[in-house]
């Protein structure tokens, strides 16, 4: 999805909104093209074992899944601006961690009060993020690297190296990740709600329009007065707090929860929302594209295991998705400003 007409209040050339027309369809084209990969790997992998197309295992794959879904909507909003958020995994396994020793340590506890006190304080580590960014001008992937070890740091120091067990967690907080409504398990109708939420708003709203204004030219949405600052933390606020959402499904999904929960997860975060067809260089992607990036790389790792292959594939393949997605990004991006510099010059 590219900036709309509303995006920048300023009259644009034809070029631009051409332009705009271009990186729209190519939008388009990226997740067609994701949901032909991920037929192609359902026609060959349900050749060879039948059972990888079968309605338990393609359920399986939509609820591992859900927690990378709900975590790639918001690295999403974060790229959009371009910047990134390398820090999403340490806050699920704090965030995780701490759910569940708030529950240990304070038996009887409201699960509501827990949920509610988690994502609060994934708002804030996200918040962290944005200012060191915005307000205090460090490069998105210097700051997030720096806070993915002070999030994973301060884990480490709650949890001592004590592990918090299914006993510690109330049934009501598990059910979380085995409850279903109408047949669907509970975290697909989550990541499901969140994406259409996501959707809407970058669409329809004028905080979307200014994230896809901000990513695509930030020079042009200061000069017609959009507070990229606000934009940026906001982003980067929603970020943790999506984050803090993937960390309660974490928590509720495997019961036992120690320092490392989703330790390096942050690499197939990004490479679903690369492979999405998200432009690491800002401005152009949709939140469904992630989530479908998302789809394929689970069904990826759900093939290796069926076919009983090495599962460290899956971090090559996923480290070679990244860079080939960057690379065709780069070239698309380098085609549409010769194209704008050919337009401006007639």
């Amino acid at each position: 999805m590219a900036v709309s007409n509303e995006a920048i209040p300023a009259p644009r050339s034809r070029a631009r909104v051409r332009a705009d027309q271009v990186v729209s369809t190519l939008s388009r084209v990226r997740e067609l093209g994701l949901v032909f990969a991920l037929l192609l790997i359902v026609v060959i992998v349900g050749f060879q074992q039948p059972r990888f197309v079968s309605p338990n295992n393609i359920r399986q794959i939509l609820e591992a899944v859900s927690i990378l879904g709900v975590l790639a909507v918001g690295q999403t909003l974060v790229v959009l601006t371009r910047n990134v958020d390398l820090s999403v995994a340490s806050i699920v396994g704090l965030v995780a961690y701490v759910a569940g020793d708030l529950f240990k340590q304070n038996p009887g506890i409201s699960v509501g009060l827990v949920i509610g006190l988690v994502l609060l304080m994934g708002l804030g580590l996200g918040a962290i993020n944005g200012l060191l960014v915005t307000y205090g001008q460090v490069p998105a992937i210097v700051a997030t690297l720096g806070t993915l070890y002070v999030y994973r740091g301060i884990d480490y120091l709650i949890a001592s190296g004590q592990q918090i067990t299914v006993s510690d967690v109330p049934d009501a907080y598990r059910a979380i990740a085995g409850a279903e409504l109408f047949a669907i398990p509970l975290p697909i109708v989550i990541t499901a709600v969140i994406v259409l939420i996501a959707t809407y708003v970058l669409r329809y709203t004028r905080f979307g329009r200014q994230l896809y204004a901000v990513g695509s030219n930030p020079e042009a949405a200061r000069i017609v007065g959009l507070q990229r600052d606000q934009v940026v933390f906001a982003a980067f606020a929603l970020s943790g707090l999506l984050a803090a959402v993937g960390g309660i499904l974490w928590g509720a999904k495997f019961g036992a929860v120690d320092a490392r929960a989703a330790y390096g997860y942050e690499l197939q975060v990004v490479a679903a929302v690369v492979v999405g067809g998200v432009n690491i260089f800002g401005g152009v992607g949709t939140v469904i594209g992630a989530v479908l990036g998302a789809i394929v790389l689970g069904s990826i790792q759900n093939a290796l295991t069926i076919l009983r292959l090495n599962p460290f594939w899956l971090q090559a393949i996923s480290g070679g998705v990244i860079l080939l997605a960057v690379l065709i990004d780069a070239l698309i991006t380098r085609r549409l400003q010769r194209m704008l510099m050919a337009r401006r010059q007639r």
